[in-house]
């Protein structure tokens, strides 16, 4: 249906532009041209940097990049990541205050030749800002990581409401990036 949207749009587009009152007529070879161009353009999509980008100042989203070492093999690296994510605490850190309500794996598509993982980390609930800003129900932060194409992980974890978590999705980085700098992983936006 995308596609089909995306070729509907392109089409007006290029045709309206050959009927345009420019001093230069558009030929209908270079509107098809133009057109099968701008559908390309749109419809494939980039494999690097695919997560959406924090918003700019943003106080409650981190993303960060992170590589194995280059002798890592895929099937590894993989390996290695679900291994970093499984360690986590389900009773979260620091007593509960840092995740206490646990965690849930909300889908899964990484395996050794790309994918996603996107899980689901949540608060106790018993804090005073669940209690009296989120009716005493736990926050919710989303964390999103992607392979980049390039050997690498893309993460993205940001909460969903507020515009302040307190260092929470620091936090929660750090524990994994530690794990993954254990087994010879770089990072970049740490």
């Amino acid at each position: 249906m995308k596609l089909i949207q995306t070729v509907t749009i392109a089409a007006s587009l290029a045709i309206g532009h050959g009927f345009s009152h420019s001093p230069k007529p558009v030929s209908r070879r270079d509107a098809v041209s133009n057109t099968l161009a701008s559908i390309v353009a749109v419809s494939l999509p980039s494999a690097a940097n695919a997560i959406q980008a924090c918003p700019p100042g943003s106080k409650n989203c981190l993303r960060q990049t992170w590589t194995p070492a280059s002798s890592t093999s895929a099937a590894d690296a993989t390996s290695q990541l679900r291994e970093a994510l499984n360690a986590y605490p389900q009773e979260g850190q620091e007593d509960g205050k840092v995740d206490g309500g646990g965690y849930t794996i909300v889908s899964d598509t990484l395996d050794s030749s790309g994918g996603s993982i996107a899980l689901e980390y949540r608060s106790s609930g018993k804090g005073t800002f669940a209690k009296l800003f989120n009716g005493g129900k736990p926050f919710v932060d989303d964390l999103l990581i992607e392979s980049n194409g390039s050997g690498g992980f893309e993460f993205r974890s940001a909460s969903r409401l507020g515009d302040s978590d307190f260092g929470v999705n620091a936090k929660r980085l750090i524990f994994i990036g530690g794990l993954l700098k254990g087994n010879g992983w770089s990072g970049v936006g740490l």
